[in-house]
C-alpha cells in the first residue's frame, strides 16, 4: 500500500482487526445459542423437562438476552430473526454489536493520526461523536450544521476518509433493523455493501433496474480528439485519454507495438456520464451504481461488445484501464470467466473506483487501484481509507491524500493525472514498470459509443419507408425528405378576420379559423439539422383554416390542430415560404406549392426562449415560459394551384410543449420590401404577440411531395 499514513496508527488498525475477530466470534456463539433456544424439540419439551434441564434453557435464555452476557443476541431462523429485529427497533444491543462498533471508533482515530483535520475541527468531531454515540437527533443536527456552513460537497469532502466507518457505526447502532447486516458487511469487511447504510434499501433493487445487454458501435472522434490521443502506450498517456474522450458514453481500445514487438490491446473505460438516467447510455448514473454493486452490468458487457468488435485475435494480451465507473467496469470484466477465456487479461488498471470486492477470474491478472482519501466514488461498496483489513495481498493499492480535498475536484480524471504525475512518482513508476510490455508505439485506435441495449438504426422505425428520386437542381432528390433530427416552432396570432377573408378569396377554403372574434395565423419555422436532402431551415406564414368544404369557422377545429398531421383536415393556407437553400427552394413548389423565396433563417430554441430571424422579412423572439408535454402534431399545409387546392403535410415523431402564455414578439424588418413582409404588415403583425406557441426539439419528420385535394 502506498500513501500517507502515520506509523501510530498500525496499532490502532491491528487492534481494530482483532475486535472484528472478537464480534464475529461472539455473533458465532450467539447463533449457537439461539439454534439451541429455537430447537422445535427442545421447544416442545421445556414444559415437561426434567427439573434438571430447566436450568440450562434458563442461563440459555439469559445468554442471549441479558446485556450482561451476550446481550440481546438472537440471530439465525425466523422466530430469532423477528425477535432480533424486535430487539433492535426497541434499542437493544447485542456484545457483539458493541465490539464491533469500538472496532470502528479505532479506525475512524486511526484516520484521524494521518487526517489531524478530523479531530481539529469542532463541527466534524460533533458529527462523528453524535453518530458513534448513537445519539440520532444530535447527529442531524451536526449533519446539518456541516453542510449549512460548508455546503453539501465541502461536508462530504471532509468526512470522506471516515465516511464508510461513520455510516457503518450509525448503522449498527441506529434503530433500523434493515440496515443491520450492511453494517456488518462494511465493518467485518466480508463483502460489499448489499444495501443502503441509513435506510436499509437493497442496492441489488435498484441496481437490476439497469438492464441491457450491452452494445457499442464504432464511432469517429473529432480531429482534435484524435491529435490529443496519446501516441505511445504508458499509464499517463491512457488516463489523459480517458480524459480526451470523456464522460461523454464513449470507450477506447488501442493497440500497441510492444518493445518486443508483440502488439497488444488496451481497453480504456471513463466514467460515469452526467445528467440524470438517460435509458440508452450505462455510462449513467444507473449504470455507475450497477457497475459497482453487481458482477456483470450493461456497462461492462457494452466493453465486451467494444472488444468483440475490435476483433483482437484469440488469446491475446489486453490490459484494462478504467476511471471511476469504468474501473469497476472493467473489474467486471476481469472477473468474467468467459471473457478472460477468449482474451488474456494481463493487467487491470483502476483509478478511483469501488472495487475492493471483485476479484479476477484468472490469478495471473495484476490489478492496481489507485484512490484518493477524499474521493467519495472509491467507498460506495463499503470500504475506504479507514478500513483495516488487506482485502487484497495481491493488488497493488495506492491509497493516498493531497492537498485537494474537495469533491467532486478530487475525484475528476485530471486531478487523479496530476497527482501521478506530480506527487505519486514511486507509483507512478511502479504501475510503468509493470505496464512495461504495453509501451511502446500506438498502431491503432478505435473509440466506441456504448448502450444499453443494441440501437435501432437511425431513424427506424418511422423514417423506414419506400422512397423515390426526382429530378432536383443539382441531381436526383429523395422524396419523401427524411429529417433525422430537427427543432420547430409554431407561433398563432390572432387578426382581423377582414384581413384573413382577403387572403382566403377565392381559394374555396371557407373562412379562417376564429378565436374570441379574431381570425388565426400562424408563423411556422424549422431547423431541419438532419435529412436526407441536407440541413435547411423554412420558414410559413398562413391563415389557419377548417379544410377544403368546411364553411364553419367554429367546428372542432382547435383540437384538430394537435392531431397528427396524416389524420388532420385543417390546416394553414400559405401565404408566403421561405427557405435557406437553394436546392429545396427549387422544390418548393413540388412540396408545399406556391411562392418560395431564398433568404437567410436561424432558429433557436433554448431553455423557454425562442429567437427566430428570416432575413430581410422577420424577428420573432422572447420566453416561450412553461409549456404543457403534447405529442408533435407535425404540419399541414394549403395552397392553391390551377384552381385546386395542394394539400402538404409533414408527419411528425417526437415531443412537443404547448405554450399558452408566450411572451414574444413579431417585429417585421423596418423599410423591407420583401414580399413576405408585406404581407406581414397587411395582417397587421408588426409588434404583434402570439396566442400561444407550439415548440419542437430533436424532432424526426416526414416531408412529402404536395397532392391535390378531390373535390367532394
Amino acid at each position: 500500500m502506498t500513501g500517507d499514513d502515520d506509523p501510530a496508527a498500525e496499532p490502532l488498525r491491528a487492534l481494530a482487526r482483532e475486535l472484528v475477530d472478537i464480534a464475529v466470534t461472539i455473533q458465532d456463539a450467539a447463533a449457537h445459542a439461539t439454534a439451541a433456544l429455537t430447537d422445535d424439540a427442545l421447544l416442545r419439551a421445556a414444559p415437561n423437562a426434567p427439573s434438571a434441564a430447566r436450568p440450562a434453557y434458563r442461563a440459555l435464555l439469559r445468554a442471549t438476552t441479558n446485556g450482561r452476557g451476550l446481550g440481546y443476541a438472537f440471530t439465525g431462523g425466523r422466530l430469532a430473526t423477528a425477535a432480533a429485529k424486535a430487539g433492535a427497533m426497541l434499542g437493544a444491543e447485542s456484545l457483539a454489536v458493541r465490539v464491533l462498533a469500538t472496532s470502528l471508533r479505532l479506525r475512524v482515530a486511526a484516520v484521524a493520526l494521518a487526517h489531524p483535520e478530523l479531530t481539529g475541527d469542532p463541527m466534524l468531531v460533533r458529527l462523528i461523536d453524535a453518530a458513534a454515540a448513537d445519539r440520532d437527533v444530535e447527529a442531524v443536527r451536526a449533519l446539518r450544521a456541516l453542510v449549512k456552513d460548508r455546503g453539501a460537497v465541502r461536508a462530504l469532502s471532509q468526512l470522506a476518509p471516515v465516511f464508510g466507518e461513520v455510516l457503518a457505526l450509525r448503522a449498527l447502532l441506529d434503530e433500523n433493523p434493515l440496515n443491520d447486516a450492511t453494517a456488518w458487511l462494511i465493518a467485518t469487511g466480508r463483502g460489499f455493501a448489499t444495501a443502503d447504510p441509513i435506510t436499509g434499501m437493497s442496492n441489488r433493487a435498484i441496481a437490476v433496474l439497469d438492464t441491457g445487454e450491452g452494445a457499442a458501435r464504432r464511432i469517429e472522434l473529432t480531429a482534435a480528439e484524435s491529435a490529443r490521443l496519446c501516441t505511445r502506450g504508458s499509464l499517463l498517456g491512457f488516463l489523459a485519454n480517458i480524459g480526451t474522450i470523456g464522460t461523454t458514453g464513449r470507450a477506447l481500445v488501442q493497440s500497441v507495438e510492444g518493445p518486443d514487438g508483440v502488439i497488444r490491446h488496451v481497453l480504456q473505460a471513463p466514467g460515469m456520464r452526467t445528467g440524470r438516467p438517460d435509458g440508452d447510455s450505462p455510462q449513467d448514473l444507473l449504470g455507475a451504481f450497477s457497475s459497482a454493486v453487481l458482477a456483470s452490468s450493461p456497462y461492462s458487457r457494452a466493453l465486451a461488445e467494444a472488444v468483440a468488435d475490435y476483433g483482437p485475435p484469440p488469446g491475446a494480451e489486453l490490459a484494462l484501464v478504467g476511471h471511476s465507473a469504468g474501473g469497476a467496469a472493467i473489474m467486471n470484466l476481469a472477473q468474467d470467466a468467459g471473457f478472460c477465456a477468449r482474451h488474456t487479461v494481463t493487467h487491470a488498471v483502476a483509478v478511483g473506483s469501488p472495487v475492493d470486492f471483485k476479484r479476477p477470474a484468472d490469478p495471473r491478472t495484476w490489478v492496481a487501484s489507485v484512490t484518493n482519501r477524499h474521493d467519495i466514488i472509491p467507498t460506495l461498496d463499503g470500504q475506504g481509507a479507514g478500513t483495516c483489513f488487506d482485502l487484497h495481498p495481491g493488488w497493488y493499492v495506492v491509497d493516498y491524500s493531497d492537498s485537494t480535498h474537495l469533491f467532486p475536484h478530487c475525484h475528476s480524471i485530471e486531478r487523479y493525472l496530476a497527482n501521478l504525475t506530480d506527487d505519486l512518482p514511486e507509483a507512478r513508476e511502479h504501475i510503468e514498470q509493470r505496464l512495461a510490455p504495453f509501451r511502446g508505439r500506438v498502431v491503432r485506435s478505435q473509440a466506441y459509443l456504448l448502450f444499453d441495449r443494441p440501437p435501432d438504426p437511425v431513424g427506424f422505425p418511422f423514417l423506414a419507408v419506400p422512397t423515390r428520386r426526382v429530378d432536383g437542381p443539382g441531381g436526383n432528390v429523395e422524396l419523401p425528405i427524411r429529417c433525422r433530427d430537427g427543432d420547430a416552432l409554431t407561433a398563432y396570432f390572432a387578426v382581423r378576420p377582414a384581413a384573413a377573408a382577403e387572403l382566403l378569396e377565392g381559394t374555396g377554403l371557407g373562412p379562417a379559423v376564429r378565436v374570441a372574434g379574431r381570425a388565426l395565423v400562424a408563423v411556422h419555422a424549422a431547423w431541419n439539422r438532419r435529412t436526407s436532402a441536407g440541413g435547411y431551415a423554412e420558414l410559413h406564414v398562413g391563415v389557419v383554416v377548417p379544410g377544403p368544404s368546411r364553411r364553419s369557422s367554429r367546428s372542432a377545429v382547435r383540437p384538430d390542430l394537435l392531431r397528427a398531421a396524416e389524420l388532420r383536415r385543417s390546416g394553414t393556407f400559405l401565404v408566403g415560404s421561405a427557405v435557406d437553400t437553394v436546392a429545396v427552394r427549387a422544390l418548393g413548389s413540388r412540396l408545399w406549392g406556391g411562392e418560395t423565396y431564398l433568404t437567410p433563417l436561424e432558429l433557436r430554441l433554448g431553455g423557454r426562449s425562442a429567437h427566430v430571424t428570416a432575413g430581410q422579412i422577420l424577428t420573432l423572439r422572447g420566453r416561450l415560459g412553461p409549456g404543457l408535454p403534447v405529442n408533435d402534431p407535425g404540419l399541414v399545409g394549403y395552397t392553391g394551384a390551377a384552381g385546386a387546392v395542394l394539400r402538404s403535410c409533414v408527419r411528425a415523431r417526437g415531443r412537443a410543449r404547448l405554450h399558452a402564455a408566450p411572451s414574444l414578439r413579431l417585429l417585421v424588418e423596418p423599410r423591407s420590401a420583401h414580399p413576405l413582409a408585406g404581407r406581414l404588415r397587411e395582417l397587421a403583425l408588426d409588434g404583434a404577440r402570439p396566442l400561444l406557441c407550439l415548440s419542437s426539439t430533436t424532432r424526426q419528420t416526414l416531408r412529402d411531395a404536395a397532392v391535390p385535394v378531390p373535390r367532394a
